[in-house]
């Protein structure tokens, strides 16, 4: 089918013609968050290709939603304004899922093993001031749970916390409440189910609208795992 010219020009990003933008209700027939919208198109196919590859290395497949924000009147690093933040997070994150996997191995062989796949999205409010939201997604077969906030033991929450004061050169108590769970934020997928991922997917283009993103300062507003 011919496309209007018009129309093409129309879809594109105002603030950046590499992009475009989408405005349906679904997405490769996977329902979004239509009232978040619009969204960016490339941003959908970047989580939807995230997703799947998870899928692909592991049958079953935890991911949940979790917020990053900063602190305030705590000097921070120089470099807080930049995505070197959010991959020192990620790296140290990382980093001690790998570790735990490494310890579970010398306890049973057969333990399971499991990398990290992520998408984040940068976002400013009114003050401009960044904080990101991100989905994670972990071998369910590794992890069940994130784990309770005011749990003593270590999980994966406690994980995030070190992760996040880590990124930001703080102790873990200076980001106390500033990583955040929203409600209900664990999704348990498996490779032959469909439903599940439906929610996910809906759940997580709110990361991919336009609305709030900046566009024209050098600092990408997306992220994900490459492979």
């Amino acid at each position: 089918m011919n496309l209007n010219p018009r129309v093409i020009i129309m879809l594109r990003h105002p603030k950046n013609s590499n992009l475009h933008l989408h405005r349906d209700d679904t997405f490769d027939g996977l329902p979004v968050m239509v009232d978040k919208g619009p969204f960016i198109r490339a941003y959908l196919a970047r989580l939807k290709q995230t997703i799947d590859r998870a899928l692909d290395q592991y049958p079953r497949v935890l991911a949940f939603r979790v917020d990053l924000r900063l602190p305030r009147r705590i000097e921070l690093p120089d470099d807080v304004d930049t995505n070197d933040v959010i991959r020192r997070f990620i790296a140290s994150f990382s980093s001690k899922i790998e570790h735990n996997r490494d310890m579970a191995r010398k306890v049973n062989k057969y333990a399971h093993d499991s990398r990290v796949r992520y998408v984040w999205a940068r976002e400013e409010g009114l003050l401009g001031r960044p904080h990101y939201h991100l989905v994670i997604m972990l071998s369910l077969d590794a992890f069940y749970t994130v784990g309770k906030i005011s749990s003593d033991n270590e999980n994966i929450f406690h994980r995030l916390q070190q992760a996040w004061a880590s990124a930001l050169r703080l102790p873990v108590g200076a980001v106390s409440g500033l990583v955040e769970l929203p409600n209900n934020p664990t999704y348990r997928l498996r490779r032959d189910g469909d439903e599940t991922y439906r929610d996910l997917f809906y759940r997580a283009s709110y990361l991919c609208k336009d609305a709030t993103k900046v566009f024209g300062d050098g600092k990408h507003g997306f992220g994900c795992s490459r492979r």
